[in-house]
């Protein structure tokens, strides 16, 4: 499997090498799918610009990276492409370690609850084979490194690609069963771009099943394991934030930084959903909007981990969607690392509904974007209401998409556990209901 890999990894490079060299590189860095306010390549290089004449690079209204980024490529400016090309490699051998041990664990829990007959004798068909799970982690990297996304995100030297590389070492040192690792690694996440705090939720179910310890809240074991994750998590993030006031002597970058995600008071299009809706609202309204906006990623966090606490790895999938669509500021690098993820749940397709028109509209919407916006910036035979008519689409069928996951992998559970042939009373086929 190693030989595989290293060709997908080698190719993945080469194409990135070759968009370096080539004249879309700029074109690409200027989009606004790709780079956005807070994580574009220019916005580091007049950060740095303001840091080496002395000047906080937090006193204007220019850069919202974090210091740690900032005094990485202040180190590493010149070899900026190498450094992107690296981490997107991390990323993708990351996910297909963690993958790759996630799959084991799968494997001998199903034939665990097989043993234990916890699955219906006509639901055969449904059990995955060693076969089917073979090759599955290096999809997952080839989803990674040759999806158009993470190759635009990566040739617009998007720091977008560093959150990611930081986010796929989180879910390997979780699979692997490190808390210790998990919880650094999801502070350095949670530092990078504040949503990542809601991953703390299926990371700890995840931990807790590793440990053997019953989510019950009448549990001591389970209250322990909890706080100890917990005070290593808010403990990683303190000494993160401390160091980087040492590094500023300053406090600025907070309000720069986090200030900056949740108030959203740059309105550049984007693929979100909030540029447009904030540029039509009125002030006086805004600040209760924004609140609404921003609920959204942290508000589906319980009632998923209620309905998932027996999966959390694809409680972590579907977390990672609903961050990509509904942060502040979302680029289509984003929705790279969560479409990474798609062929791990490849047992689902028999379950899902209408798959080849949600991949054409996503597919579409991808291609109007410059279409649209060239419509509307340059040739100015269109307006901002055509622009946000495609975002809206694609964050609709992004929706449609997971949603749609979300049910087969419910389906699909519930027919491993009550069989395949349901009759009702009356002879005729029975309808699942989602509760």
């Amino acid at each position: 499997m190693a030989a595989p890999l290293v060709l997908v990894l080698l190719v993945a490079v080469t194409v990135r090498a070759v968009l370096y060299r080539s004249s879309l590189a700029a074109l690409i860095s200027e989009r606004v799918e790709v780079a956005s306010p807070l994580n574009a390549w220019k916005r580091v290089v007049e950060g740095l610009a303001l840091l080496d004449l002395g000047v906080s690079p937090y006193s204007g209204d220019i850069f919202h990276e974090t210091p740690l980024t900032i005094y990485l490529f202040h180190f590493l400016i010149e070899y900026a492409e190498l450094v992107f090309m690296i981490t997107d490699v991390l990323t993708a051998i990351a996910l297909y370690l963690a993958v790759q041990d996630y799959n084991k664990v799968l494997f001998k829990k199903q034939k665990l609850l097989i043993e234990l007959d916890k699955y219906a004798p006509d639901s055969a068909e449904l059990i995955l084979t060693p076969m089917e799970m073979y090759y599955i982690p290096l999809k997952v990297a080839l989803f990674y490194l040759l999806n158009p996304y993470s190759v635009m995100s990566c040739v617009a030297k998007s720091t977008c690609a560093i959150n990611n590389t930081i986010i796929s070492f989180f879910i390997l040192a979780t699979i692997k069963g490190s808390t210790f690792l998990s919880a650094i690694f999801l502070a350095l996440a949670t530092y990078q771009s504040l949503y990542p705090l809601t991953l703390f939720a299926p990371a700890l179910l995840y931990l807790l099943q590793r440990q053997f310890i019953p989510v019950k809240i009448k549990n001591k074991d389970f209250w322990f394991y909890t706080v100890q994750y917990a005070v290593l998590y808010l403990g990683s993030l303190i000494v993160i934030i401390c160091l980087s006031f040492f590094l500023l002597n300053s406090w600025d970058f907070i309000p720069s930084v986090y200030g900056f995600i949740l108030s959203v008071p740059d309105l550049t299009p984007n693929v979100g959903l909030f540029w447009y809706f904030f540029a039509e609202l009125f002030e006086h309204f805004s600040f209760f909007f924004v609140c609404v906006f921003q609920i959204n990623v942290f508000f589906y966090t319980i009632p998923l981990a209620v309905k998932l606490k027996e999966h959390p790895i694809f409680f972590m999938f579907i977390q990672l969607a609903i961050i990509s669509i509904f942060k502040s500021y979302p680029t289509v690098g984003d929705i790279a690392l969560y479409m990474a993820f798609l062929p791990l749940w490849s047992h689902l397709y028999k379950f899902l509904h209408n798959v080849f028109i949600l991949s054409c509209v996503l597919i579409v919407c991808s291609l109007l974007f410059p279409v649209l916006w060239h419509l509307w910036i340059y040739a100015g035979s269109a307006n901002s209401n055509f622009y946000y008519a495609i975002t809206l689409t694609f964050n609709v069928g992004q929706i449609m998409l997971i949603s749609n996951y979300f049910y087969a992998f419910l389906q699909r559970e519930y027919y491993l556990t009550h069989g395949l042939s349901l009759i009702k009373k009356d002879k005729t086929d029975p309808i699942l209901v989602l509760k």
